[in-house]
């Protein structure tokens, strides 16, 4: 039996059937949308279920008591990454299995979670219903059936309530390209007499524009490759933050600093390009972002939107001072990469 109430769908199985398991557990299809959640048996850690999430969701928080992803201990930073990789990454429909084995407040926190993506959430409550809790009880419509389920799970879900990573358009030559992705049919011409040397990769252009605009007159420097590895260990960290931050290192060789001042509107709506910016805006170069970072810098601009900081801020400021040192131990544990973070580059 199911039991509907708004996007939140609680499925009872009072025989714990192996069938619902099984099929939950089958459902899971990150590229389309749909993740399945297994909560950790009998973790007593507040953050326990945000953690079954992000794991869900294809992030690995690094072990050992001197983690340094120790801040992610923090319900409110766990839940927060894991609501901005949801919207950066598309989630329209997460199914919790063994969902009547979690407290209140941990269904609370799954509910709050929902309201900030908007994606579809259903629970499987393997017990009696007379337990449900006062929020899952009220319901609208009830279903029942194996076939009622499955047709739940090969629901599409609803477009989620924050997109924050559109399809990138069709490759072209130049900024042009990101001319056209932002609705623009042919890019701004610049002044007479500028036109040649803004066209140069990497030309530093005006501070103050975001990457938008600057795309309209300088044509982004080519990203740096990197092997494939490492660049599937820079996705599978936990914080939006600094698996973006260091993508941005790695594919631009950019010094630390170079990320202080950037914010919102210095990464495209595409996600294609990138600005960074020197010190006192001497250079502001514009950068191209490879395919696999897109992921990651929505997630970045997906957590910065969520704490409802204005476009001006910098996306990056957290992982710069308060937690600067989580950003470096990351570093220090992928050295093929070749990062190095010196402290006083994250000094104000």
């Amino acid at each position: 039996m199911a039991l509907a109430y708004g996007d939140v769908t609680v499925v009872v199985d009072e025989r714990d059937d192996l069938f619902y398991t099984r099929a939950a557990l089958q459902a899971h299809r990150p590229a389309e949308g749909r993740i399945t959640v297994q909560p950790t048996p009998a973790s007593g850690s507040p953050a326990a279920l945000a953690h079954d999430m992000l794991y869900a969701l294809g992030k690995r928080l690094a072990p050992g008591p001197h983690s340094p992803d120790v801040w992610l201990d923090s319900v409110n930073a766990a839940w927060l990454a894991a609501a901005a990789w949801g919207v950066a990454t598309g989630v329209r429909h997460v199914v919790v299995t063994r969902a009547h084995l979690l407290t209140i407040r941990r269904i609370d926190q799954l509910l709050a979670w929902r309201e900030l993506t908007g994606a579809q959430l259903t629970l499987l409550w393997q017990k009696p219903p007379r337990g449900l809790p006062p929020a899952l009880a009220r319901v609208e419509r009830r279903i029942s059936g194996r076939e009622e389920f499955e047709a739940l799970l090969s629901e599409p879900g609803p477009i989620p309530a924050r997109p924050s990573f559109p399809p990138a358009a069709p490759a072209m030559p130049g900024p042009a390209a990101l001319a056209v992705a932002a609705g623009r049919s042919s890019p701004a011409r610049p002044p007479r007499g500028t036109r040649a040397a803004a066209m140069r990769p990497g030309r530093p252009a005006h501070p103050c524009i975001g990457a938008l605009a600057t795309a309209q007159l300088v044509q982004a420097a080519p990203a740096i490759e990197i092997a494939s590895q490492e660049a599937a260990a820079l996705a599978a960290l936990a914080h939006p933050l600094i698996a973006a931050a260091l993508s941005v290192l790695a594919f631009t060789r950019a010094g630390l600093g170079s990320l202080r001042f950037t914010r919102d509107l210095d990464i495209t709506g595409d996600v294609c390009a990138i600005k960074l910016h020197g010190v006192g805006h001497r250079s502001c170069p514009l950068h191209a972002v490879p395919a696999w970072a897109r992921p990651l810098l929505a997630g970045a601009r997906a957590h910065h939107r969520l704490t409802t900081h204005p476009p001006g801020d910098g996306v990056f400021a957290p992982v710069m001072l308060a937690e600067a040192r989580h950003l470096r131990a990351h570093a220090g544990r992928l050295p093929r990469l070749g990062l190095t973070l010196p402290a006083g580059a994250l000094v104000p």
